[in-house]
Protein backbone atom coordinates (compact mmCIF):
# COMPACT_ATOMS: atom_id res chain seq x y z
CA UNK A 1 0.00 0.00 0.00
CA UNK A 2 2.32 2.46 0.62
CA UNK A 3 4.27 1.30 -3.17
CA UNK A 4 1.07 2.78 -4.30
CA UNK A 5 1.58 6.46 -3.74
CA UNK A 6 4.95 6.81 -4.64
CA UNK A 7 4.03 5.04 -7.63
CA UNK A 8 1.09 7.80 -8.27
CA UNK A 9 3.72 10.93 -7.72
CA UNK A 10 5.48 9.29 -10.27
CA UNK A 11 3.08 10.43 -13.04
CA UNK A 12 3.36 13.83 -11.45
CA UNK A 13 6.24 15.08 -14.06
CA UNK A 14 4.30 13.47 -16.92
CA UNK A 15 0.70 15.20 -16.37
CA UNK A 16 2.06 18.26 -15.67
CA UNK A 17 3.90 18.83 -18.79
CA UNK A 18 0.72 17.20 -21.21
CA UNK A 19 -1.80 19.17 -19.41
CA UNK A 20 -1.96 21.49 -17.00
CA UNK A 21 -0.90 25.22 -18.19
CA UNK A 22 2.62 25.96 -18.38
CA UNK A 23 5.05 27.97 -16.29
CA UNK A 24 2.72 28.20 -13.13
CA UNK A 25 4.12 25.71 -10.56
CA UNK A 26 2.48 27.46 -7.55
CA UNK A 27 -0.83 27.34 -9.24
CA UNK A 28 -0.88 23.82 -9.70
CA UNK A 29 0.72 23.10 -6.13
CA UNK A 30 -2.23 25.38 -4.88
CA UNK A 31 -5.02 23.54 -6.29
CA UNK A 32 -3.42 20.44 -5.91
CA UNK A 33 -3.21 20.81 -1.61
CA UNK A 34 -6.40 23.41 -1.16
CA UNK A 35 -9.14 21.85 -2.51
CA UNK A 36 -9.11 18.51 -1.20
CA UNK A 37 -7.64 19.37 2.38
CA UNK A 38 -10.51 21.34 2.97
CA UNK A 39 -13.23 18.85 1.30
CA UNK A 40 -11.46 16.21 3.55
CA UNK A 41 -11.46 18.88 6.88
CA UNK A 42 -15.33 19.72 6.34
CA UNK A 43 -16.15 15.97 5.79
CA UNK A 44 -13.83 15.11 9.33
CA UNK A 45 -15.17 18.30 10.99
CA UNK A 46 -12.00 18.28 13.81
CA UNK A 47 -9.52 20.55 13.85
CA UNK A 48 -6.04 20.88 15.58
CA UNK A 49 -5.50 21.00 19.18
CA UNK A 50 -2.36 22.01 21.60
CA UNK A 51 0.70 21.98 20.03
CA UNK A 52 -1.03 20.44 16.35
CA UNK A 53 -1.99 23.89 15.17
CA UNK A 54 1.66 24.84 14.86
CA UNK A 55 2.82 21.31 14.09
CA UNK A 56 0.69 21.11 11.13
CA UNK A 57 1.60 24.35 9.63
CA UNK A 58 5.32 22.88 10.10
CA UNK A 59 4.60 19.60 8.45
CA UNK A 60 2.00 20.60 6.23
CA UNK A 61 4.60 23.34 4.96
CA UNK A 62 7.19 20.91 4.75
CA UNK A 63 5.62 17.88 2.77
CA UNK A 64 2.83 19.67 1.09
CA UNK A 65 3.49 23.72 0.84
CA UNK A 66 7.31 23.88 0.04
CA UNK A 67 7.50 20.38 -1.41
CA UNK A 68 4.54 21.20 -4.12
CA UNK A 69 6.15 24.30 -5.43
CA UNK A 70 9.82 22.85 -6.18
CA UNK A 71 8.40 19.96 -7.21
CA UNK A 72 6.14 21.43 -9.65
CA UNK A 73 8.64 23.86 -10.84
CA UNK A 74 11.31 20.76 -11.41
CA UNK A 75 8.47 19.11 -13.14
CA UNK A 76 8.04 22.33 -15.69
CA UNK A 77 11.91 22.16 -16.18
CA UNK A 78 12.39 18.39 -16.27
CA UNK A 79 12.31 15.55 -18.53
CA UNK A 80 9.94 13.40 -17.02
CA UNK A 81 11.93 10.38 -16.14
CA UNK A 82 14.42 12.73 -14.97
CA UNK A 83 12.63 14.53 -12.24
CA UNK A 84 11.09 11.72 -10.95
CA UNK A 85 14.49 9.72 -10.25
CA UNK A 86 15.81 12.85 -8.54
CA UNK A 87 13.45 11.40 -5.62
CA UNK A 88 15.14 8.04 -5.27
CA UNK A 89 17.52 10.11 -3.26
CA UNK A 90 15.38 10.37 -0.46
CA UNK A 91 16.19 7.41 0.93
CA UNK A 92 20.27 8.29 2.04
CA UNK A 93 18.87 12.07 2.54
CA UNK A 94 16.09 10.38 4.87
CA UNK A 95 18.45 8.15 6.88
CA UNK A 96 20.84 11.37 7.76
CA UNK A 97 17.78 13.16 8.78
CA UNK A 98 16.81 10.34 10.68
CA UNK A 99 20.28 9.88 12.48
CA UNK A 100 19.68 13.58 12.85
CA UNK A 101 16.76 14.18 14.69
CA UNK A 102 16.11 10.89 16.09
CA UNK A 103 19.47 9.26 16.46
CA UNK A 104 18.90 6.59 14.58
CA UNK A 105 21.60 4.61 13.06
CA UNK A 106 20.64 3.36 9.90
CA UNK A 107 21.07 -0.22 9.36
CA UNK A 108 23.66 -1.47 6.80
CA UNK A 109 21.13 -3.22 4.68
CA UNK A 110 19.32 0.11 4.28
CA UNK A 111 22.45 2.21 3.66
CA UNK A 112 23.61 -0.92 1.02
CA UNK A 113 19.61 -0.50 -0.67
CA UNK A 114 20.15 3.23 -0.31
CA UNK A 115 23.45 3.09 -1.87
CA UNK A 116 22.26 0.60 -5.28
CA UNK A 117 19.23 3.31 -5.99
CA UNK A 118 21.65 5.91 -6.47
CA UNK A 119 23.89 3.94 -8.87
CA UNK A 120 20.77 3.73 -10.57
CA UNK A 121 19.46 7.43 -10.27
CA UNK A 122 23.07 7.86 -11.66
CA UNK A 123 22.60 6.10 -14.62
CA UNK A 124 19.67 7.22 -15.46
CA UNK A 125 20.76 10.69 -15.17
CA UNK A 126 23.33 10.20 -17.12
CA UNK A 127 21.06 8.61 -19.45
CA UNK A 128 18.77 11.81 -20.20
CA UNK A 129 21.69 14.03 -19.56
CA UNK A 130 23.11 13.12 -22.50
CA UNK A 131 20.02 13.17 -24.82
CA UNK A 132 19.64 17.42 -23.64
CA UNK A 133 20.93 19.77 -21.36
CA UNK A 134 20.24 19.78 -17.61
CA UNK A 135 18.45 22.17 -16.23
CA UNK A 136 20.10 23.53 -13.06
CA UNK A 137 17.10 25.37 -11.90
CA UNK A 138 14.74 22.18 -12.42
CA UNK A 139 17.88 20.12 -10.50
CA UNK A 140 18.16 21.91 -7.53
CA UNK A 141 14.33 22.85 -7.43
CA UNK A 142 13.88 18.82 -7.27
CA UNK A 143 16.70 17.51 -4.52
CA UNK A 144 15.52 20.58 -2.57
CA UNK A 145 12.04 19.47 -2.20
CA UNK A 146 13.49 16.06 -1.12
CA UNK A 147 15.59 17.62 1.49
CA UNK A 148 12.27 19.67 2.65
CA UNK A 149 9.99 16.35 2.34
CA UNK A 150 12.72 14.30 4.31
CA UNK A 151 12.44 16.80 7.00
CA UNK A 152 8.96 16.94 7.67
CA UNK A 153 8.56 12.39 6.87
CA UNK A 154 10.81 12.61 10.24
CA UNK A 155 9.71 15.06 12.08
CA UNK A 156 5.85 13.21 11.21
CA UNK A 157 7.67 10.30 13.08
CA UNK A 158 9.17 12.41 15.69
CA UNK A 159 5.74 13.54 17.08
CA UNK A 160 3.48 10.91 17.14
CA UNK A 161 0.34 12.15 16.37
CA UNK A 162 -1.96 11.12 18.63
CA UNK A 163 -5.09 11.80 15.59
CA UNK A 164 -5.81 9.59 13.04
CA UNK A 165 -4.13 9.25 9.62
CA UNK A 166 -6.85 10.58 7.37
CA UNK A 167 -7.67 13.82 10.06
CA UNK A 168 -3.30 14.82 9.99
CA UNK A 169 -3.13 14.24 6.18
CA UNK A 170 -5.98 16.85 5.80
CA UNK A 171 -4.53 19.48 8.24
CA UNK A 172 -1.29 19.28 6.27
CA UNK A 173 -2.78 19.68 3.08
CA UNK A 174 -5.06 22.64 4.44
CA UNK A 175 -1.98 24.28 6.01
CA UNK A 176 0.62 23.89 3.05
CA UNK A 177 -2.28 25.20 0.47
CA UNK A 178 -3.08 28.34 2.63
CA UNK A 179 1.04 28.80 2.88
CA UNK A 180 1.04 28.42 -0.60
CA UNK A 181 -1.93 30.93 -1.75
CA UNK A 182 -0.32 34.07 -1.07
CA UNK A 183 2.53 33.41 -2.40
CA UNK A 184 1.08 31.83 -5.81
CA UNK A 185 -1.36 34.94 -6.09
CA UNK A 186 1.81 37.76 -5.95
CA UNK A 187 4.07 35.62 -8.13
CA UNK A 188 1.91 34.31 -10.45
CA UNK A 189 -1.18 36.32 -10.34
CA UNK A 190 -4.67 35.38 -11.04
CA UNK A 191 -5.52 32.10 -11.85
CA UNK A 192 -5.22 30.95 -15.49
CA UNK A 193 -7.41 29.57 -17.88
CA UNK A 194 -8.13 26.27 -17.75
CA UNK A 195 -9.43 23.69 -20.56
CA UNK A 196 -11.02 20.33 -19.76
CA UNK A 197 -7.94 18.03 -19.85
CA UNK A 198 -6.37 20.90 -17.17
CA UNK A 199 -8.99 20.65 -15.21
CA UNK A 200 -9.06 16.63 -14.91
CA UNK A 201 -5.40 16.77 -14.73
CA UNK A 202 -5.92 18.61 -11.41
CA UNK A 203 -8.37 16.52 -10.45
CA UNK A 204 -6.56 13.38 -10.48
CA UNK A 205 -3.44 14.88 -8.76
CA UNK A 206 -5.49 16.53 -6.11
CA UNK A 207 -7.94 13.77 -5.28
CA UNK A 208 -5.55 10.72 -5.83
CA UNK A 209 -2.00 12.31 -6.24
CA UNK A 210 -2.95 14.20 -2.48
CA UNK A 211 -5.62 12.49 -1.18
CA UNK A 212 -5.66 9.03 -1.00
CA UNK A 213 -2.00 9.08 -1.47
CA UNK A 214 -1.04 11.16 1.48
CA UNK A 215 -3.21 9.64 3.57
CA UNK A 216 -1.34 6.01 2.65
CA UNK A 217 2.11 7.35 2.86
CA UNK A 218 1.70 8.64 6.53
CA UNK A 219 -0.08 5.04 7.44
CA UNK A 220 2.91 3.48 5.86
CA UNK A 221 5.64 5.91 7.52
CA UNK A 222 3.49 5.27 11.12
CA UNK A 223 4.17 1.09 10.42
CA UNK A 224 7.46 1.41 8.54
CA UNK A 225 9.17 3.89 9.65
CA UNK A 226 10.74 6.71 7.72
CA UNK A 227 13.84 5.05 6.11
CA UNK A 228 11.87 2.00 5.18
CA UNK A 229 9.03 3.94 3.49
CA UNK A 230 11.61 6.08 1.66
CA UNK A 231 13.23 2.86 0.09
CA UNK A 232 9.61 2.31 -1.27
CA UNK A 233 9.35 5.38 -2.74
CA UNK A 234 12.11 4.36 -5.24
CA UNK A 235 9.23 3.26 -7.25
CA UNK A 236 8.23 6.42 -7.88
CA UNK A 237 11.28 6.76 -10.10
CA UNK A 238 10.29 3.54 -12.29
CA UNK A 239 6.69 4.90 -13.01
CA UNK A 240 8.03 8.66 -14.16
CA UNK A 241 10.74 7.18 -16.41
CA UNK A 242 7.74 4.73 -18.04
CA UNK A 243 5.23 7.36 -18.28
CA UNK A 244 7.89 9.67 -19.74
CA UNK A 245 8.17 6.83 -22.28
CA UNK A 246 4.63 6.37 -23.38
CA UNK A 247 2.91 9.71 -22.40
CA UNK A 248 5.80 12.16 -24.35
CA UNK A 249 7.87 10.18 -26.24
CA UNK A 250 10.94 10.02 -24.36
CA UNK A 251 14.04 7.96 -24.86
CA UNK A 252 14.31 4.39 -23.31
CA UNK A 253 17.08 2.40 -23.96
CA UNK A 254 19.06 -0.59 -21.90
CA UNK A 255 20.88 1.44 -19.40
CA UNK A 256 17.26 2.77 -18.34
CA UNK A 257 16.59 -1.09 -18.12
CA UNK A 258 18.96 -1.80 -15.71
CA UNK A 259 18.98 1.09 -13.83
CA UNK A 260 15.59 0.47 -13.16
CA UNK A 261 15.74 -3.35 -12.39
CA UNK A 262 18.96 -2.03 -9.71
CA UNK A 263 16.42 0.27 -8.25
CA UNK A 264 13.44 -2.37 -7.98
CA UNK A 265 16.01 -4.46 -6.21
CA UNK A 266 16.54 -2.20 -3.81
CA UNK A 267 13.10 -1.64 -3.11
CA UNK A 268 12.77 -5.48 -2.23
CA UNK A 269 15.67 -6.14 -0.79
CA UNK A 270 14.94 -3.31 1.83
CA UNK A 271 12.02 -4.56 3.34
CA UNK A 272 12.33 -6.59 6.32
CA UNK A 273 9.39 -9.32 5.24
CA UNK A 274 11.19 -9.82 1.90
CA UNK A 275 14.50 -10.54 3.58
CA UNK A 276 12.65 -12.93 5.85
CA UNK A 277 11.10 -14.84 3.69
CA UNK A 278 14.67 -14.94 1.63
CA UNK A 279 16.00 -16.67 5.25
CA UNK A 280 13.41 -18.67 5.75
CA UNK A 281 13.66 -20.34 1.81
CA UNK A 282 17.51 -20.48 2.51
CA UNK A 283 17.06 -22.61 5.64
CA UNK A 284 14.68 -24.85 4.26
CA UNK A 285 16.89 -25.37 0.82
CA UNK A 286 20.21 -26.25 3.39
CA UNK A 287 17.95 -28.48 6.02
CA UNK A 288 16.92 -30.27 2.82
CA UNK A 289 20.18 -30.87 1.17
CA UNK A 290 21.33 -31.54 4.64
CA UNK A 291 19.55 -34.14 4.80
CA UNK A 292 19.92 -35.89 1.43
CA UNK A 293 23.34 -35.99 2.60
CA UNK A 294 22.66 -37.43 5.69
CA UNK A 295 19.89 -40.00 3.68
CA UNK A 296 22.87 -40.93 1.18
CA UNK A 297 24.25 -44.36 0.76
CA UNK A 298 28.10 -44.50 2.41
CA UNK A 299 30.26 -45.38 -0.30
CA UNK A 300 31.23 -49.17 1.39
CA UNK A 301 27.39 -49.95 0.54
CA UNK A 302 26.28 -49.20 4.27
CA UNK A 303 24.76 -46.08 6.00
CA UNK A 304 25.99 -44.04 8.65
Amino acid sequence: MTALPAAIWGSTYAVTQQWLPPGRPLFAATVRALPVGLLMLLWLRRLPKGDWWWRSLVLGSLNIGLFYALLFLAAYRLPSGLGATLVATAPMVTMAVAWLLLRQRPARVSLAAGGVGLVGVALLVLQNGLDKPLDPLGLAAGFLAVVLSSFGFVLTRKWTPTDDVVTMTAWQLVAGGLVLLPIGLVIEGAPPALDLRAVGALAYLGLLGSGVAYVLWFRGLSILGPTSASIIGLVNPVVGVLLGVVLLGEHFGPVHLVAMLLVVGSVLVAQEPVRDGLARRSSRARGLRSGQVRGAPHPSGARR
